[in-house]
């Protein structure tokens, strides 16, 4: 069966190569044979029509460069109608020409064939901005709640900024409390918030303090950080008025945004309660205060609490803190969990003490347990060989020795094949 379709195949190859080459006799070689003749035809008029509609649409830019508007249309209209690759580039642009005439509805006629010819185009989004441009000017600027598409919708809520506040509030609040896209409630609250009006910050301190739309009171809560330092006050005001516990914690990350360390370290040294205090120290952490953790952490009396704390300390960067705070606690629990936070957080400074540690710990195997993990963490070869080296306790050493064989070192093998040469 192979062999009759690879014949069939052969045979009517050889078929089309002898028709073709009995059409070349014919014609005295001066033509192609029928189909590659309807093939260059294309390939010929194809490149003809996209050169011709190069030049159309470069000449119709250039009279736009020349703020020609009325040429330009023309030509771009020419451009629209081939039907050619800059279709859609040429209806934004005869749109924009008319408008530039202020021929606006025939340009909103364009901006609308656009929409309808063109779905899928990039610009369609930049009609869409004109368009909002072209009602404005024309007196009827767009209602976003007007619009079906969330993406008029985000153009129409900027378009806000620049229009009369009485008029954009009561738009803003409709869109909040109605069924548009988070997308757009999104962009409305971001709006809001741009606005230095009395009345817009009025509504957002009072959608953040929950007693608006309480659905929207944590982006409510986000968006008044980033307004910084003004916005503090009011934040630590819905903390403290506040029991709902997820509220709490959006002000305390919200601490985060505006860089506020003041207000964290205080609702960290103020909160009673376990969870949110954890929230409130993990916050100083990724804030970077290490001063109101280290103040902290010489009040706590939880082992929880200092866990926490040295937690925090290893996230801002503090090993010198951690360093300090190792000398002096005698709890094991806690003392391993600096010594894993030194080597999760910490650097050279960090190996350095780390070694001391362990040289320090005498006969205590699980300080030195918890360094050489803490050492493995941090992938200090050269600490652990030199370690490796003192040792004369054969557990630990063994312990050491396998940590390096899974490092793949150069430090490391070099030493794991001194002890094979022995």
């Amino acid at each position: 069966m192979k062999n009759v379709i690879i014949t069939f195949i052969l045979t009517g190859c050889i078929a089309t190569y002898a028709a073709a080459d009995n059409g070349a006799v014919n014609t005295n070689n001066d033509s192609r044979s029928t189909g590659e003749g309807i093939s260059y035809a294309f390939s010929v008029s194809s490149s003809d029509q996209g050169q011709k509609e190069d030049e159309a649409y470069s000449s119709a830019q250039d009279a736009l460069n020349q703020g020609d508007y009325a040429q330009a249309a023309d030509g771009f209209d020419a451009v629209a109608k081939m039907n050619g690759s800059k279709a859609d580039a040429a209806l934004y642009w005869k749109a924009y020409s008319l408008n530039k005439q202020a021929r606006r509805n025939e340009a909103l006629s364009t901006i609308k064939e656009l929409r309808n010819r063109f779905p899928k185009s990039n610009y369609v989004r930049t009609a869409a901005s004109l368009e909002v441009d072209i009602n404005r000017a024309s007196g009827n600027p767009t209602t976003p709640t007007a619009e079906g598409d969330d993406e008029m919708k985000m153009i129409a809520l900027q378009a806000l900024m620049d229009q009369n506040e009485d008029r954009a509030l009561p738009i803003l609040e409709k869109i909040l409390t109605g069924n548009s896209s988070q997308r757009v409630k999104d962009k409305a609250m971001f709006v809001l918030s741009q606005n230095e009006s009395p009345k817009a910050q009025q509504l957002l301190g009072d959608m953040a303090m929950g007693k608006q739309y309480p659905g929207l009171q944590e982006k409510a809560i986000h968006y008044l950080a980033i307004e910084g330092g003004r916005a503090g006050e009011q934040l630590q005001r819905i903390y403290e008025s506040t029991t709902d516990i997820k509220v709490k914690k959006e002000v305390l990350h919200s601490f985060v945004v505006s860089g506020d360390q003041e207000r964290a370290c205080a609702m960290a040294q103020k909160e009673t309660s376990t969870d949110l205090k954890k929230e409130a120290i993990h916050t100083l952490g990724v804030l970077g205060d290490t001063k109101c953790l280290r103040q902290l952490y010489k009040q706590a009396t939880t082992v929880e609490d200092k866990k926490e704390l040295i937690h925090s300390l290893g996230v801002g960067g503090d090993t010198d803190g951690l360093v300090e705070i190792s000398r002096n606690e005698t709890d094991p629990v806690v003392k391993s969990e600096i010594i894993h936070s030194l080597g999760v957080f910490g650097g050279r400074r960090a190996g350095e003490a780390l070694v001391d540690m362990y040289n320090a710990a005498g006969a205590d195997k699980n300080t030195k347990n918890a360094v050489i993990d803490a050492l493995f963490v941090q992938g200090s070869a050269k600490q652990l060989v030199a370690m490796a080296r003192k040792e004369t306790d054969p557990e630990m050493k063994k312990r050491i020795v396998s940590k390096l064989s899974i490092m793949g070192s150069k430090e490391g093998n070099d030493y794991l094949m001194e002890i094979l040469n022995q």
